[in-house]
């Protein structure tokens, strides 16, 4: 039986299968939905406030740590006192290495310094208080995953077909991508091989530069790619989360191609003929 916690039932009741227990609650703050952890055999942990909705004010960041630290924490404290589960799987981010320019950057890359990055790790620090001898903790490192349904890409789509979508800031920086399909089949490759512990870059072996991922998702809509954006009006207009588009994360999934996982969507231009005419 799988059970969700969500601050928003209606909502997750039209997106999820009716076999799902609905739990409705505020993961940031204790209350009795920590009693469904306590016997529980798996505890996948998404929480987070979205990092790309909004500027990024002091209001802002205090929601998206606040979003991101408090739940963990709760799930840390109880998991240490209790034998059950033996296994949490804890979202955390490429955030986590910060602007790492043309460096291949597999999992055992060292954090970066801005304020992302040290998100992620105060973020992955608080899931392994978790780790005891009988359990594993897998830090599930994601990239940029790419839905029809919703995040990174159907907020790109507008720009792109009115033929706006172009290089940012130049556009070498590398972006960590993959489709939702295969974010979702690592973790399930994450829960049943053993194996499998500490942090797991959840990417496709193929980052790309932003330009090419700019001309792609272009040429996927029939549009040609747009004039390039210069980093100083993306920076003028975003403020400090333009780090979100600009900075290069050249993340690879090293652990998961070692262990034998296999991707559906590899390339990008599959990926989005799927996700856009699907």
């Amino acid at each position: 039986m799988v059970t969700v916690v969500t601050r928003d039932a209606a909502r997750a009741a039209e997106i999820l299968p009716d076999l799902v227990t609905l739990v409705e609650a505020d993961p940031a703050v204790e209350g009795d939905w920590l009693d469904l952890v306590r016997t529980s055999d798996i505890v996948v942990n998404l929480v987070g406030e979205s990092v790309a909705a909004g500027l990024w004010t002091r209001g802002k960041k205090r929601k998206l740590r606040r979003s991101r630290l408090r739940p963990i924490n709760h799930l840390a404290d109880v998991l240490r006192d209790c034998e059950r589960p033996g296994l949490l799987l804890s979202a955390s981010a490429t955030g986590y290495y910060g602007d790492g320019g043309a460096q291949a950057l597999a999992e055992s890359a060292e954090p970066g310094h801005d304020y992302l990055a040290i998100l992620c790790y105060e973020w992955e620090r608080n899931a392994l208080r978790a780790e005891r001898d009988h359990r594993r903790v897998v830090l599930l490192r994601f990239g940029l995953v790419l839905s029809s349904e919703g995040g990174a890409l159907p907020a790109m789509l507008p720009a792109f077909r009115r033929g706006f979508g172009g290089p940012m800031g130049g556009g070498r920086q590398y972006w960590p991508w993959i489709h939702v399909r295969d974010a979702v089949r690592a973790i399930l490759f994450a829960i049943e091989h053993e194996d499998v512990t500490g942090p797991v870059n959840i990417t496709t072996p193929n980052p790309l530069q932003q330009r090419e991922f700019a001309r792609l998702l272009g040429d996927a809509l029939g549009k040609s790619s747009g004039l390039p954006a210069p980093a100083w009006a993306i920076q003028m207009i975003l403020g400090e989360k333009a780090r979100l588009v600009l900075q290069s994360q050249r993340a690879v999934p090293n652990r998961l191609k070692a262990l034998g996982f296999r991707w559906e969507y590899l390339e990008l231009e599959r990926a989005l003929e799927d996700l856009i005419s699907g």
